[in-house]
């Protein structure tokens, strides 16, 4: 190879390595029953089958022992209202089908708190009236928690302090249908 073509590789060599060195793949989750943003299908609501949404996570970060989700509605007349909340689900896992929940298709070691309807387990959008938010919120966490089956948000967010390694959202909306 001539000097010439040997700099031209050392050259792009160089270039991918500065790029993949600065350029940090993003956290993120996504559902293919929905975009950022979009309407929820009625069949993960009151409307439907009530089953949560299949939900998909990419790029975890290094480091990370396990994931936490809490599915909550910012909209809701009494304030937030928690309709999900899970954890423990392990850092090998990325994704849950639809119905995981329900149809009890959740990892072994992941474990289900408990939501504002005062029951462990998904429960989907059926707000009162007008068009709500629901936050999917996917947490990367440098360990596995210690806690019972049956904890509350808050309880989970207590325990999550200074084990959060990253989060990624994705806010689906809802009218419920009369």
């Amino acid at each position: 190879m001539n000097i010439f073509k040997r700099i031209i590789v050392l050259a792009f060599l160089l270039i991918v390595n500065c790029y993949s060195q600065g350029h940090k793949m993003e956290f993120k989750i996504e559902s293919s029953a929905f975009r950022e943003g979009e309407i929820i299908p009625s069949k993960y609501t009151c409307n439907g089958e009530n089953i949560s949404p299949p939900l998909r996570w990419i790029n975890a970060p290094k480091g990370t022992k396990s994931f936490a989700i809490i599915n909550d509605d910012p909209d809701a007349p009494a304030g937030d209202w928690v309709h999900w909340v899970i954890y423990n689900i392990p850092a090998g896992i990325h994704e849950l089908k639809e119905g995981a929940s329900s149809k009890k298709l959740l990892p072994k070691e992941t474990i289900e708190g408990i939501t504002d309807f005062r029951k462990t387990g998904y429960d989907g959008p059926c707000p009162p009236s007008g068009i709500h938010r629901y936050y999917f919120k996917l947490y990367a966490l440098d360990a596995v928690l210690h806690l019972q089956a049956g904890v509350t948000k808050m309880q989970l967010l207590n325990a999550m302090q200074g084990h959060i390694i990253s989060k990624t959202t994705i806010i689906g909306r809802y009218q419920r249908q009369k």
